[in-house]
């Protein structure tokens, strides 16, 4: 198939098509992780973005059903420079061309991904097509100048939409482990032992990623989702003991409902965690602003500085807005901060229990440099309580 990817600005990307025959329309972004393709295509937090990967292989160790990050992608359309002709895993399925087909996600290979990155670098996130089938240029620029991602509202199509108790046999939140020296397969899918799970937390879903249910058993919390059009009320009803805020898609300032009910939550007194989008909500809720950034930060090799310890964390990430530090409160603080651009990444309360990161602890794909937070949110819960 042939496939282009035309940019609101003009700008021109073509190369071989792979994945569903279809168009998309979506903001189009780039991601710096050399692995991870999987993760980041079931990532909610990429609703309504066509991703770009600036490593050049792609693809060359398949799909497998363990390794999703939500119940499908949500990825709008995959830009690659090479795509693998063969995928070579053990834990392979299926590759990552039948995968993007069975969901209907349009993907490009061929283009060059370094110029694609430069043009987004210099003049900023755009908006953009991507198409498989026929499109003359023309249409697709114009589609492209005509799609609005600031000010949507991604959040209600991607959280679940009933609340649920997350994995109460403990069948999904062991923490892979290699057992080496022992050629039985089952050997190879092994997980660690799971503490008892002795704490009770509410977890508002905004496009959750599992692996970060999964950390949250990993460290003893019996966690109930709900959908993020809950209330405070609904989430005090079941007397929790801590209180998670999810990461999740899109322009956090079309988010007030959320916003209204976090505010609600902070007087409550019940220790809150928040990542990513559920960071940049508790930002809002603590009185602040947010904006776009030029064009976000998504990738497994982000530094940030801890500001107390003077601690340097690499850092996964994918977002595309931040918390504006000079909106906030003196009630709260900055603690952390992107070592590239000194922008927000983190934020605490001085008399509440309360604190955020804008990067992801959890992971999956990235460095295990900030696993840690989890341990000192269980902390501080056990504290409060």
């Amino acid at each position: 198939m042939n496939a282009i990817l035309a940019l609101e600005d003009g700008s021109i990307f073509r190369g071989a098509g792979f994945g569903a025959r279809a168009s998309a329309v979506g903001e189009v972004c780039f991601n710096t992780s050399m692995t991870g393709y999987q993760e980041i295509l079931t990532d909610p937090s990429y609703r309504g973005q066509i991703v770009t990967m600036t490593y050049p292989l792609i693809g060359n160790y398949g799909v497998n059903k363990r390794d999703v990050e939500s119940w499908r992608p949500h990825a709008a359309g995959f830009v690659i420079r090479e795509l693998s002709p063969m995928a070579s895993n053990w834990r392979s399925e299926q590759s990552l061309d039948t995968y993007l087909a069975e969901h209907g996600i349009p993907a490009i290979q061929g283009v060059d991904t370094r110029a694609l990155t430069k043009v987004l670098r210099q003049r900023g996130a755009m908006n953009g097509v991507i198409s498989t089938l026929e499109m003359p240029e023309e249409e697709a620029v114009r589609q492209a100048k005509a799609f609005v991602f600031e000010g949507k509202d991604y959040v209600k199509e991607v959280t679940h939409p009933k609340d649920f108790a997350w994995d109460p046999e403990d069948r999904q939140s062991g923490a892979f482990d290699l057992v080496r020296g022992n050629t039985k397969a089952e050997a190879r899918t092994f997980s660690k032992p799971l503490p008892a799970a002795d704490i009770p937390l509410v977890a508002f879903d905004f496009g959750m990623k599992y692996n970060i249910l999964r950390r949250l058993r990993q460290h003893g919390f019996a966690t109930h989702v709900l959908p993020a059009t809950a209330t405070a009320d609904d989430a005090l009803k079941l007397k929790p003991a801590g209180i998670f805020l999810s990461n999740g898609p899109g322009d956090p300032a079309a988010l007030d409902y959320i916003v209204k009910e976090v505010h609600t939550l902070l007087g409550s007194g019940i220790p809150i965690f928040g990542i990513c989008l559920g960071h940049q909500i508790l930002g809002q809720a603590f009185g602040g602003k947010t904006f776009k950034l030029k064009f976000g930060h998504r990738g497994g090799n982000q530094p940030v500085k801890d500001l107390e310890s003077g601690r340097v964390e690499i850092t996964s990430q994918n977002h595309g807005f931040a918390v504006d530090a000079n909106s906030l409160p003196s009630g709260v603080y900055v603690d952390r901060i992107n070592l590239n651009d000194g922008t927000v990444e983190g934020l605490r309360h001085r008399t509440k229990p309360v604190f955020s990161v804008q990067y992801h602890p959890e992971a999956s794909p990235g460095p295990h440099d900030s696993t840690p937070l989890f341990a000192e949110f269980r902390s501080l819960v056990e504290k409060c309580g």
